[in-house]
């Protein structure tokens, strides 16, 4: 069939055209209008249509973007529910004293922004006078994902409504004391006051995506009513860039999170100079968001700019607008009126016209300041219409100058969030323009002074007053302590007692475990299984029927497998979350549930489960987030280790993860060899982390695909267990003349370790003790307490030390690790110490060779350990030699 109207091929001639006459009319139509009217008409009727069809509710395809002018109309924002005027006074005032603490903290070398709260003092105002709920009103609140360069706004409002004073003012970035605050969002640093981190970009807006969606889970378990509770992400048009910011977008709008809004801060400038220099990034984000489902909400120009465009009869006013690239457009921010007219009214002949009505101090009213997130009006009505749309997330694209107050020194200059200071003449033009009752006096003294109008005045008093209508003071953190009952004994029975016979991997043995705790009656609901698409992996479909998988439309569809045992079942209250291929949402899941007891007064065990080469090597920024967050539960890092994930190779092979988390201080490592260590493990964690002391602090244990026969707990072994070595076995039949070694193992190579133990007595007449490490990390945390105790005149002696004391022989160290994971401890072993490991890269074999490959099977043990012995004297130099013979190395 050929197009009517001569187009390329496209979709639509796929389609079957029942009356191409009637085709041929409305193409004929539009080529008149072109002809007449030209193509800016016949364009804006297309659109108009368009517009008409989708209000009828025919099904069309979206424009992806709209002109570059406001969303929302002047004629059509809603009335201003506030005194503008005194709102005014309270942003200026917010305003001088971010400034004055960036400005006094310099002199100390710290540092700090000032720019980005400039430009987003409206859009965080407006917030906290109308929209964003405390935590003192009914339910949760909203959550405040506040942009951490603006925190200094932050606290400067902290500061007028008297929740900081100017002493802590004083102390930005200066938190040795215990009593400063912290660069940014830091719950850590600062828990009353800050729930989210947020300054690592892109991380911000991922989980505001997830908490948004945890909220609604939440809801949808009967757990908690959070159909109150808004979700805020504060972003910066420079912070798109990162690919954790939009990865999760397209879940949003899927599951219909009207609970979430963004609002990103279009000030087109990023750290070194423009976002899209060449380019137009709000047209750009609207593209991307609206593309994905969202709703879409543009505040570009303010209200100067209402005269501009009831002028632009022709449109020329928005083509240009269209065309001009953003770089070029902060350029007008800083130039003067005459080069305005020339370059951008001069782009044709309408244009000039429409110039020629404009005064130059409306042009530079326009140009230089009048932008739609500089006014509360205009960021009201994008807020109302936010939380009032039904169906899909908001995103709102608010333009303003970055700098905005500062003066022309800072106003759109590429180097202004670098900039740590105002000079004097800087902030008395400020004052100036904020009219601020600040006399000349103090600020010809050497410190410009922070502005109060007093505990009792109309300023404090509104601001209060608003703040308690909607819940209380924000940003906020309120932790309500809920201890959690510690579960049935019964739950951790059968890994105690071992499987006889049976072989059962230490990843099987967690999940088994974790499903006897989920069936708990006091604490079963609270847990929260998080799996990135691999619970088959890790024989986890067996909680598919049980627990069911969560989906907030529940299961529309009968599964393909639904005649079998474990089906795969969907349901709108289902408590795991298989998140697809998402290493990163799973963690942002995890943060959610892991900080829930704050953020909802709920406390969640959330275990997250992974490939453990794609944990904390692919997602460490985040397991860092959920440190700063206080957060809890447990990390699994499934098939662990460098050789027992067989045929996968390089890409699967881990051999450093437990290297990486020994760098987070809130993480408590463990490598468990046996099912009953973890038991101990895991209940113990439940103590320490939701028990009437809880600490602030989550767990990752290593587990492994190598099926072995699972042993009885010894008795008396708990202490050890949980410290991070106990011996496990004895040698046998050893005398004072007999050699000694002692063979430390940790997971799975403690299979390799016994082995090596009766080859030692069997074929060298070595004795060999075998030690369980079960965290070498937890060891060498203690160790560290004891140093830094003894530079406080406390004597205190390492676990590991006292452990180890009088074991005769040399150590001998193994894992399934490269050597750095069991060097941690050395120092603290007072034998001669030594350690094999899987350094290097990974590869596809069998587990035995490549075991052999790294030298840590049983046989390298034996070799390992007789070359210790041989430099101490013990045996035959000869032994090691013969050894390497005898067992082919």
């Amino acid at each position: 069939m050929t197009d009517p109207v001569g187009i390329s091929p496209s979709e639509l001639d796929q389609l079957p055209d029942r009356d191409t006459e009637e085709t041929a009319e409305w193409a004929a139509s539009l080529d008149a209008v072109t002809k007449a009217a030209g193509p800016q008409r016949a364009a804006y009727l297309m659109r108009r249509t368009l517009q008409h069809a989708e209000g009828a509710g025919i099904a069309l395809p979206k424009l992806l973007e709209t002109d570059y002018v406001n969303t929302i109309p002047t004629a059509a924002e809603p009335a201003f529910d506030g005194d503008e005027a005194m709102e005014a006074r309270i942003t200026a005032w917010n305003r001088w004293n971010a400034a004055a603490m960036v400005t006094r903290g310099s002199r100390f070398g710290v540092g700090g922004h000032i720019a980005t709260f400039a430009s987003a003092a409206w859009l965080y105002e407006t917030g906290f006078n109308h929209f964003f709920r405390g935590k003192e009103g009914d339910g949760s609140g909203d959550q405040l994902y506040i942009q951490g360069h603006a925190s200094p706004g932050i606290y400067a409002r902290a500061f007028l409504d008297g929740r900081l004073s100017e002493d802590q003012l004083d102390r930005f970035r200066q938190e040795s004391g215990g009593d400063g605050l912290p660069s940014y969002p830091h719950p850590r640093r600062l828990p009353w006051l800050w729930e989210f981190p947020t300054v690592s970009m892109g991380l911000g807006p991922l989980s505001a995506i997830y908490q948004a969606r945890f909220n609604r889970y939440l809801q949808n378990r009967d757990i908690k009513d959070t159909s109150n509770s808004h979700v805020w992400a504060f972003l910066g048009d420079g912070e798109m860039d990162e690919p954790e910011s939009t990865t999760a977008i397209t879940l949003a709008a899927r599951e219909q999170l009207d609970n979430l809004t963004f609002v990103i801060n279009c000030n087109l400038q990023r750290l070194d100079g423009p976002v899209r220099a060449n380019f137009r990034v709000v047209q750009e984000l609207e593209a991307q968001f609206r593309g994905a489902g969202w709703n879409v909400v543009k505040t570009l120009w303010g209200s100067a700019w209402d005269e501009l465009f009831q002028l632009d009869t022709q449109g020329a006013l928005v083509r240009r607008l269209r065309a001009v690239p953003d770089a070029q457009f902060q350029t007008y921010a800083t130039r003067d009126v005459a080069y305005i007219r020339e370059h951008f009214f001069g782009a044709e002949p309408a244009l000039a016209e429409l110039g020629r009505l404009l005064t130059d101090a409306k042009i530079a009213e326009c140009f230089h300041t009048s932008r739609g997130g500089h006014e509360a009006r205009k960021v009201y009505a994008a807020y109302k219409a936010a939380v009032e749309f039904k169906g899909a997330p908001t995103v709102i694209l608010a333009q303003t100058v970055k700098g905005y107050t500062l003066g022309p020194g800072f106003e759109s200059k590429n180097a202004n969030h670098q900039m740590k200071k105002l000079s004097g003449k800087e902030f008395r033009a400020m004052r100036d323009l904020l009219e601020l009752p600040i006399p000349d006096a103090k600020l010809d003294e050497d410190l410009v002074p922070y502005g109060h109008p007093g505990a009792d005045s109309p300023e404090v008093r509104y601001l209060q007053e608003r703040r308690a209508a909607l819940g209380g003071p924000a940003p906020a953190r309120r932790v309500h302590a809920v201890a959690l009952p510690e579960p049935a004994d019964r739950s951790f029975s059968a890994l105690l007692k071992g499987s006889g016979k049976q072989e059962m991997a230490t990843t099987m043995a967690f999940v088994r475990l974790a499903k006897e705790l989920m069936r708990d009656k006091e604490t079963g609901k609270r847990w929260v299984p998080i799996v990135p698409d691999e619970a088959r992996t890790f024989g986890m479909e067996s909680l598919f029927p049980s627990a069911g998988i969560y989906s907030p439309l529940g299961q529309t569809y009968e599964p393909v497998d639904r005649d079998q045992l474990m089906y795969y079942k969907e349901a709108k209250n289902g408590q795991i979350l298989n998140e697809g291929i998402t290493e990163a949402g799973a963690m942002a899941d995890f943060i959610a549930a892991a900080t829930s007891y704050a953020t909802h007064g709920e406390p969640m065990i959330p275990f997250y489960i992974f490939y453990s080469m794609f944990g904390w090597q692919r997602t460490a920024d985040q397991m860092w987030q959920l440190a700063d967050q206080l957060g809890k539960g447990f990390i699994v890092g499934a098939t662990a280790g460098r050789t027992t994930l067989t045929g996968e190779g390089l890409q699967h092979a881990d051999g450093h993860s437990h290297l990486i988390a020994s760098t987070n201080p809130a993480s408590l490592n463990y490598d468990p060899a046996f099912a009953y260590e973890i038991a101990v493990i895991v209940k113990d964690g439940l103590r320490r982390m939701y028990g009437p002391e809880a600490e602030n602090v989550f767990y990752y244990l290593t587990v492994y695909n190598e099926p072995k026969p699972q042993p009885a707990m010894p008795e008396g072994v708990e202490e050890g267990i949980l410290k991070g070595l106990y011996r496990f076995k004895e040698a046998a039949n050893a005398t004072a003349e007999t050699p000694r070694v002692q063979l430390l193992g940790s997971g799975t190579a403690i299979h390799w370790a016994l082995e090596a133990q009766e080859l030692l007595a069997a074929d060298w007449g070595v004795a060999a003790d075998v030690w369980s490490a079960t965290s070498w990390g937890e060891l060498r945390r203690d160790a560290l307490e004891c140093d830094e105790a003894l530079l406080r005149g406390e004597v205190r002696t390492p676990y590991v030390t006292q452990a180890l004391e009088g074991a005769p022989g040399p150590v001998l160290a193994v894992s399934d690790w490269m050597r750095q994971v069991p060097d941690q401890i050395s120092q603290w072993v007072e034998q001669d110490y030594s350690s094999l490991g899987t350094d290097g890269f990974g590869l596809s074999d069998t587990r035995a060779a490549a075991r052999r490959h790294f030298g840590v099977d049983a046989q390298s043990i034996v070799v390992a350990a007789l070359a210790q012995l041989t430099r101490r004297g013990e045996v035959p130099a000869s032994a090691v030699k013969e050894a390497r013979e005898r067992y082919g190395l």
